[in-house]
C-alpha cells in the first residue's frame, strides 16, 4: 500500500512533542513490518548458502542472527541488512576442505579482527578503488558456480569437485535421475520464475510475500503430505550442542590462514560498502558512514565465528527488501535477526520439514540471478565488458582468487590504456598540413605517433598542434627525430603547444615534473568549489565578486557585441518553467544563450490553474510570453531528487501549522492534485515512498502542469490553432540527461540523436589503436531516469 505522510486538512495541528511522538510510533510501526519481510526471505536464503558452503545449517542461520543484530547495532548504514552470503561460499567451501569447520570459524574471527582494525583507521574508502567490473563479474562466477553444483542437487544428485566436470555431467543427471527430490526442485525453481509475474488481484500484489517463502514452502508442504522419500534440513537439538567454537589451525598451516582471513576480509568489506552504497540510492535517509560501517561488519563476523557462523557481510538483496518493505532505521535490521532467533528456537522442527532439493533449487535461482546481463550491458557502454568476462569464467573455471586477480589485473591494464591514449588527427589546409595530437604521450603510443607523421609528404609545410597534457622521454624523441628529418628533406614543422611546453621544455632538458591538466575555462560551467575557488575563508558575496571579475576578464568583451543587439529587445523561442533548485541551470542543459529563454523559476515548476487566488505572478509571466512576447513554445521542466516534490510526498502542503515555512506550505498545495495523480498510477511500487517514487511524482507533476497551463484562456486559443506548443521535459541529476515526455505514451523517453561530444567537422584521423575516427558522429545511449 501506497502512502503519504498526509492527513486531513481539518486536523488541528498537533504539538511539536507529539508530533515527534507520532513520527517515532510510525518509524517503528515501519521498521517492524519490513523487519518481518526481511526474516521470511533471510531464512531460507540462509540455510541454503550453508548448504552451499558445505557448513553445518545452523551456522547459516546463527551468521543470520548476529549479521542483523550486531551489525545493526554498530553499523553505520541506516537500512542495510547483513548476512551470510553468496559470494562467500566459494571461499568458505575450500576452507572447510582444507582446513576443516573449527578453523574456519577462527578465520572468520580474524577477518572481523582485521575489518574492525581498518575501520579504526579510517581507510573504507579505499575499498571503493576496486573496480566494478571485477565486483561483478566476481558475483556473477560465483552465482554460476553455485548453479552448477546446486543443479545436481536440485536433480537428485551430488556435485560435482569443478564446474567443468558439473558440466560436462548434467546431461547424465537429466537423463538418469527421475526422484522425488527432482520433482522438488522443478517446483520449486517453476515458482520462484513465475511469483513476481503474476497478475495483481485488486490491488493486492504477489510480490508482497517473498517468492523464496512462496518456493520452498510450497515445495515443503507437497512433499510433506506427499510423504515424498527426499531427504530433508537435520538441526541439533539445542543451539548450545549446535555450537562448535573456533579452533587454532596446525603449525604448518598458518601461512594459508593468513591469506584465507585477507581474503574474507577483503571480499566481506568490498561486498558490505557497494551494497551500503547501492541501497542509499532507495532511500532518503542518512547516508551510510563508510568506516563505521565496516567497524560494524567486522564486529558481526568477530561475534558470528566465534559463535560457530558463517562470514557476515552487507547483503544487498535482503536490503533492498527492507527498504522497499518500509525500513526507516537499523531497528528493522536487528528485529529481523532477532525473529530468526525465536523462530529457531521455538520452531526448529518446522525447518527440518525443508527438503535439500528445495534448498538447492533455491540456490539455482539465486545464482542464476547474480549473473547480470544489465550489469554485462551498462560495463559494455564503458567499454569495459572484457573485465567482466574474464572474471567471470576465471572464477569459474579457475577459482575465486585467481579470477579476481585476473580481472584486477586487466582492469588495470585496461585503464593504464585510457589513460595513456590518444588521438591523431590530420588536415590538409591549403599548402599546409595540420596535425592534432590530443591526449597524453608515452612510449605506448610511440609506433602510432610515428607512423601517422611518416605519411606526411616530404618537404611539406606542417603546423604540429600538441594538445598534450603528458609527453614522456621516448614520446619527445620520436617527435624530435621526425622533426629534423622533415626539415632536413626541405619540409618546416611550426610546433604549438596549447599546455605545458612539454616539447621546448625537453627540448632544454626543463621538463615538468608531473602531469599537467589544460589551462583555461575548460569547467567553467562547474560549481565554484569544483573549480578551486570557494574558499572557507571567502562569503558569498566575495564568492560572486570573484566571478564577476573572472566574467569581466574572460568573457564580458566578446558578450558586447551579442547584448548591444539585445539591448534593444528580446524575441525568446520558448517560455521555460522549471524549479528554481540551484542544480538545473536552463541555459546549461538546453545549450541556450542570452535572449533564447524566458525562463520562469518556483519552487516545484509549478503553473497554479488560472484563477487560483494568490500569488499571481506566474499567471503574468505566462500572459506576458504568450500576448506580449508571442514565444511559439512553453517548456515545463521537472528534475530528480526535488525538495518541493519530497515535501510533497511528506505532506507539506496539509501543514497548516503557523511556522517558518508557512508559505511554502500554501504554496505547495498547488501541488495536491499531482500526487492524487501519483496516486492513481497502476504500476507504482507498493510501499512507503522512495527514489523511485520521488521521480514520477517529479514526472506527473510536469504532465499536471502542463494541463493547468490549458486553462489559461490564451494559452488554449493559441495551442488550437496550431501556433503555440507545450512540451514536458525531465532531467536526471545523476545522469546529467534530458527527457522528453512522449504524448503519444504518456512516458518520458532520453533526447534522441544524443551525442557525446561535439568536435570540427570533416576532420579525420586514426587513434592510438589505428582505429579510423570520423569526428561527425559520435553516438551515446541514456538510460530512462524511472
Amino acid at each position: 500500500m501506497r502512502t503519504h505522510a498526509q492527513g486531513p486538512p481539518t486536523e488541528p495541528p498537533a504539538a511539536p512533542a507529539a508530533h515527534s511522538r507520532l513520527l517515532d510510533r510510525r518509524t517503528v510501526a515501519a521498521d517492524v513490518g519490513a523487519s518481518l519481510v526481511v526474516f521470511l526471505v533471510a531464512v531460507p536464503l540462509s540455510l541454503g548458502i550453508a548448504v552451499a558452503a558445505g557448513a553445518p545449517l545452523i551456522a547459516g542461520l546463527t551468521a543470520a542472527i548476529v549479521g542483523g543484530i550486531v551489525a545493526g547495532l554498530f553499523g553505520g548504514s541506516m537500512v542495510q541488512v547483513s548476512g551470510p552470503t553468496a559470494a562467500q561460499t566459494i571461499i568458505v567451501a575450500e576452507l572447510i576442505t582444507t582446513y576443516g569447520w573449527r578453523v574456519t570459524c577462527l578465520i572468520t574471527v580474524l577477518a572481523g579482527l582485521l575489518q574492525i582494525a581498518l575501520g579504526a583507521v579510517r581507510i573504507a574508502r579505499a575499498a571503493l578503488a576496486v573496480s566494478p567490473a571485477v565486483i561483478h563479474g566476481m558475483l556473477a562466477g560465483v552465482g554460476a558456480t553455485i548453479a552448477l553444483a546446486q543443479l545436481h542437487v536440485a536433480l537428485g544428485g551430488a556435485p560435482q569437485s569443478s564446474a567443468l566436470r558439473n558440466i560436462t555431467d548434467l546431461p547424465h543427471q537429466v537423463a538418469h535421475n527421475h526422484t522425488a527430490a527432482v520433482a522438488v526442485g522443478v517446483i520449486t525453481i517453476a515458482i520462484m520464475f513465475g511469483w513476481g509475474r503474476l497478475p495483481a488481484i485488486g490491488r493486492i500484489r504477489p510480490s508482497v510475500v517473498p517468492a523464496s517463502l512462496v518456493a520452498v514452502g510450497t515445495a515443503t508442504a507437497i512433499a510433506t503430505l506427499g510423504r515424498w522419500e527426499v531427504q530433508t534440513v537435520t538441526l541439533p537439538d539445542s543451539l548450545v550442542e549446535a555450537w562448535s567454537g573456533p579452533a587454532l589451525p596446525e603449525s604448518g598451516q598458518w601461512h594459508g590462514v593468513v591469506l584465507a582471513v585477507a581474503a574474507v576480509a577483503m571480499v566481506a568489506s568490498v561486498e558490505s560498502l557497494l551494497s551500503a552504497i547501492a541501497v542509499d540510492r532507495e532511500h532518503g535517509g542518512r547516508r551510510v558512514q563508510l568506516n563505521r560501517e565496516l567497524f560494524g561488519q567486522g564486529a558481526a563476523n568477530t561475534v558470528s565465528g566465534a559463535l560457530g557462523g558463517l562470514p557476515v557481510a552487507g547483503v544487498i538483496v535482503r536490503s533492498t527488501t527492507n527498504v522497499r518493505a518500509g525500513g526507516r532505521t537499523p531497528l528493522s535490521a536487528i528485529l529481523h535477526g532477532v525473529w530468526i532467533l525465536v523462530f529457531v528456537a521455538l520452531f526448529a522442527r518446522v525447518v527440518e520439514l525443508i527438503p535439500m532439493a528445495a534448498l538447492a533449487a533455491l540456490l539455482v535461482f539465486v545464482g542464476a540471478r547474480m549473473v547480470s546481463i544489465a550489469h554485462l550491458r551498462d560495463l559494455r557502454r564503458h567499454h569495459e565488458a572484457s573485465v567482466y568476462l574474464v572474471t567471470l569464467f576465471a572464477v569459474v573455471f579457475l577459482g575465486l582468487l585467481e579470477g579476481v586477480c585476473l580481472g584486477f589485473a586487466l582492469a588495470m591494464i585496461v585503464s593504464l590504456r585510457r589513460l595513456t591514449r590518444f588521438t591523431v588527427l590530420t588536415e590538409e589546409r591549403g599548402d599546409r598540413v595540420h596535425v592534432s595530437v590530443h591526449g597524453s604521450l608515452t612510449f605506448l603510443g610511440v609506433p602510432r605517433l610515428a607512423h601517422v607523421l611518416r605519411t606526411i609528404p616530404p618537404g611539406a609545410r606542417v603546423d604540429l598542434d600538441l594538445h598534450v597534457d603528458f609527453m614522456d622521454h621516448a614520446a619527445f624523441e620520436a617527435v624530435h627525430a621526425w622533426r629534423v628529418d622533415h626539415e632536413r628533406s626541405g619540409g618546416a614543422v611550426d610546433i604549438d603547444e596549447a599546455h605545458e611546453q612539454w616539447y621546448t621544455r625537453s627540448s632544454t632538458r626543463t621538463a615538468p615534473a608531473a602531469k599537467t591538466a589544460p589551462t583555461g575555462q575548460a569547467r567553467w560551467w562547474a560549481p565554484w568549489e569544483m573549480r578551486g575557488e570557494a574558499d572557507s575563508q571567502l562569503n558569498a558575496l566575495g564568492l560572486l565578486t570573484a566571478g564577476a571579475r573572472e566574467y569581466h576578464a574572460s568573457t564580458a568583451d566578446r558578450m558586447r557585441s551579442v547584448m548591444s543587439r539585445l539591448a534593444h529587445g528580446q524575441n525568446p523561442t520558448a517560455l521555460f518553467v522549471t524549479c528554481a533548485d540551484s542544480r538545473v541551470v536552463p541555459n546549461l542543459i538546453t545549450a541556450s544563450g542570452p535572449g533564447d529563454l524566458f525562463t520562469l523559476r518556483n519552487v516545484g515548476n509549478l503553473v497554479p490553474p488560472s484563477g487560483t487566488p494568490g500569488d499571481g505572478s506566474v499567471g503574468a509571466a505566462v500572459e506576458y510570453a504568450v500576448t506580449v512576447l508571442g514565444v511559439p513554445s512553453i517548456v515545463v521542466c521537472g528534475h530528480s531528487h526535488c525538495g518541493a516534490m519530497r515535501a510533497l510526498l511528506e505532506g507539506a502542503h496539509t501543514d497548516t501549522a503557523e511556522t517558518g515555512t508557512s508559505h511554502m506550505c500554501r504554496w505547495l498545495a498547488n501541488a495536491g492534485p499531482s500526487l492524487a495523480r501519483l496516486d492513481a498510477a497502476p504500476d507504482l511500487p507498493e510501499g512507503p515512498p522512495t527514489t523511485e517514487t520521488l521521480c514520477r511524482l517529479a514526472q506527473v507533476n510536469v504532465e499536471e502542469q502542463l494541463g493547468n497551463l490549458m486553462s489559461y484562456e490564451v494559452v488554449r486559443e493559441r495551442v488550437e490553432s496550431g501556433t503555440l506548443t507545450l512540451t514536458g521535459m525531465y532531467y536526471d541529476l545523476e545522469t546529467a540527461r534530458v527527457h522528453l515526455l512522449d504524448a503519444a505514451t504518456g512516458r518520458f523517453t532520453p533526447v534522441p540523436g544524443v551525442v557525446t561530444g561535439t568536435v570540427p567537422p570533416q576532420r579525420t584521423g586514426t587513434d592510438a589503436g589505428g582505429q579510423l575516427i570520423d569526428e561527425s558522429s559520435s553516438g551515446a545511449s541514456s538510460r530512462p531516469s524511472c
